[in-house]
């Protein structure tokens, strides 16, 4: 039983023995030991796990999809509305009369509704990026404390199956020895149960850590492709934005003068086309982003249920 009792005790953190060790003033059986020991493995990794579950969860709170969704819709209703075809020649007539120069005032306008919208998104922009450092920050370092709780906790089930190998290799050997000595024989079958206690103690443990694995993989996930989405933001605000600006905002001053006859308007339309491309693609990396957040709140409510068990 001495052997046992040692080969239980390893399951136990560093901190679990000193607790039991400042805490327990009367002499405790080994019987009861190993019963506690049984079914109680792993718990202080269980309840740090399950504040580190917590502090995700709070984290997480403030979507960046959701943060840059609105600003993003902003310049999807406006985009579209742009209409080169009121640049189109409309014959002498219409220059005589004005509706030419009243049709490239018409187009300014548009240019300028959507340039207005522009022009507000890198401060806006910039603004969600930096309250999202301290939580990104707060979130590196949560996950990397629950990596290190969940591989302890995984070291422990290790411990643990070794140890039921060896005890039920003793069972047997002590079986075979115990005969109709029914003193021995239900000690036996106390170790046997005990046995059974550690097994479904470490099958929580098991789900506990596999959840808790797929919670770090989700949340590692969410947060490469915010990384992605803000690095997808500053690439079009920096390249297709820019040269949209450049682009319809010289052809905006022409039309506003009437002076659009004879300009070739390829490289306007290049342009706003490429900022609408960069903007569908924008949006879908919002909805990709939103689709994994919500993979990662998935995850968390199962692990919670894992740790609510082996609790």
């Amino acid at each position: 039983m001495d052997t046992s009792n040692e080969r239980t005790a390893s399951l136990m953190t560093p901190a679990k023995l000193a607790q039991v060790a400042s805490t327990v003033r009367a002499p405790i059986s080994p019987a009861a030991f190993l019963d506690q020991m049984a079914a109680d493995a792993g718990h202080q990794h269980v309840n740090r796990l399950s504040e580190l579950r917590t502090q995700l969860q709070e984290q997480s709170t403030s979507s960046r999809a959701a943060a840059v969704e609105p600003v993003l819709d902003r310049l999807a209703q406006v985009l579209p509305s742009l209409d080169f075809d009121l640049l189109q020649p409309k014959g002498l007539w219409a220059t005589v009369t004005g509706k030419n120069r009243t049709a490239g005032a018409e187009f300014a306008a548009q240019v300028e509704e959507i340039d207005s919208v522009i022009k507000t998104l890198p401060a806006e922009l910039s603004a969600l990026f930096r309250q999202e450092q301290p939580h990104a920050a707060a979130g590196d370092r949560t996950l990397v404390e629950l990596e290190v709780e969940y591989r302890a906790l995984d070291k422990i089930i290790d411990q643990g199956a070794r140890w039921l190998q060896d005890m039920r290799n003793q069972l047997k050997t002590r079986e075979a020895q115990a005969g109709a000595d029914t003193g021995a024989q239900e000690q036996i079958r106390a170790d046997n149960a005990r046995c059974e206690t550690l097994v479904a103690r470490l099958k929580l443990l098991r789900a506990a850590v596999a959840a808790a694995q797929q919670v770090h993989q989700q949340t590692r996930a969410s947060a490469d492709r915010r990384l992605g989405l803000q690095a997808s933001l500053q690439k079009a605000l920096g390249q297709e934005a820019k040269e949209w600006r450049s682009q319809l905002g010289t052809l905006a001053r022409a039309a506003a003068e009437g002076k659009t006859s004879g300009l070739n308007l390829d490289g306007p339309k290049e342009a706003h086309k490429h900022l609408r491309r960069r903007l569908d693609k924008l949006l879908a990396e919002c909805e990709q982003l939103r689709t994994q957040e919500d993979s990662q709140a998935q995850c968390l409510s199962i692990l919670g249920e894992q740790l609510s068990a082996a609790a």
